[in-house]
């Protein structure tokens, strides 16, 4: 069993880090389903994407584009991911306003239910009478996430279970990550 997970989000302590919006097609139209980026599944080729920039200032190896939290990052991260969790990613091209350098949207292809709800500082499920029947069920808040380690298996990146926002790396990825010089990602101990 593996011994160390994290949660890899944006470091929005990044001092003059820039922002990028949600990814357009070649027609320049919005991507219609986002979410389908973060989802914790596979997915069909998007096609060669474009990725505006919100905000400018300094280029980073991982961040997110737009409302859906896409993880869009460098090729040198790409390679880390590339390498060492195949099987559990998909990399897309997407073509960075202003940037000559490639970046690519990153699709973590792998969900895995192992959530420790007893051991979160906070859980909450959606009920019936919140009003949205078809997340009944999932999670509505988890804070101070901790997962069940026993239940991971052989994933070594993954999304969680009803909870999606999380982007979850074993302590080998976070280790590599960081000796490439990873800009932008945080990692938080779940």
């Amino acid at each position: 069993m593996k011994q160390r997970f994290f949660d890899l989000s944006i470091d929005v302590d990044v001092r003059e880090r820039w922002y990028l919006t949600t990814p357009i097609t070649a027609e320049g139209q919005q991507v219609d389903d986002v979410w389908a980026f973060t989802s914790g599944e596979r997915i069909a080729p998007p096609g060669r994407l474009r990725v505006p920039v919100s905000r400018p200032g300094r280029p980073l190896d991982f961040t997110s584009a737009g409302v859906g939290l896409t993880p869009i990052i460098s090729s040198r991260v790409a390679s880390v991911f590339r390498e060492m969790a195949p099987n559990d990613v998909q990399l897309f091209p997407v073509d960075v306003d202003g940037q000559a350098e490639p970046y690519f949207l990153l699709v973590v292809a792998r969900t895995v239910r192992c959530i420790n709800d007893a051991a979160c500082e906070e859980v909450r499920l959606w009920k019936p009478e919140d009003g949205r029947p078809e997340k009944v069920g999932r999670y509505r808040v988890v804070s101070g996430l901790r997962i069940d380690k026993s239940r991971v298996g052989d994933a070594s990146v993954f999304r969680l279970w009803g909870w999606h926002p999380a982007l979850i790396v074993d302590g080998e990825i976070k280790e590599a990550l960081e000796r490439a010089g990873i800009s932008g990602g945080r990692f938080d101990e779940v």
